[in-house]
């Protein structure tokens, strides 16, 4: 994607890169979109970085692709949802899925508070874009119907290798000879 100015149509949730600190980015503003990757958008507004998720693609007048998050009337979580939230993320610098890079250790879900702990490691325990995928993360899962909250808890144990990714995403990182 080529850069591109835009006026934001509404008031829009954003995140900071590499912080991850939350922000509004107000109605009327003009950004610059640097980068629309997994339904992500990396924007510069007011000589900052901000990270903008899918599901706010209309405040800056974008269309994504997303998993479909309706409510099937069950006032349950579902888990697959879940795992289509997740897989919709993509790591910024690599373009592949968080659930296909083997970045997701796993899910538990309390159906009765609504309730999403999500286990996640980084491709290396330096990575400067760590808070941003947390919040990544965070953001999307809140979008899966009857979540409530979601908490994230980056763990380096078992150590990320590139055994971890999939067949399919290896042979899209070029991994197998």
């Amino acid at each position: 994607m080529q850069q591109s100015m835009v006026v934001t149509r509404r008031a829009c949730p954003a995140r900071r890169v590499p912080s991850g600190e939350p922000a509004i980015l107000g109605e009327g503003q003009f950004v610059t979109i640097n980068q629309s990757l997994g339904g992500n958008f990396t924007v510069t507004w007011h000589g900052n970085m901000y990270r903008i998720d899918g599901t706010d693609a209309d405040a800056i007048g974008q269309e994504v692709e997303l998993p479909d998050f309706s409510d099937d009337g069950s006032g349950k979580i579902n888990e697959d949802q879940l795992w289509a939230a997740l897989d919709s993320i993509y790591d910024p610098e690599i373009p592949i899925s968080l659930v296909e890079l083997g970045l997701i250790y796993g899910l538990a879900v309390d159906q009765d508070t609504g309730h999403v702990d999500v286990r996640m490691t980084l491709t290396a325990p330096g990575c400067g874009m760590g808070p941003v995928l947390v919040g990544d993360v965070e953001y999307r899962v809140g979008k899966v119907p009857n979540v409530t909250s979601v908490k994230v808890e980056l763990v380096f144990d078992p150590p990320w290798a590139k055994d971890m990714m999939s067949e399919e995403a290896q042979l899209e990182a070029g991994l197998f000879f």
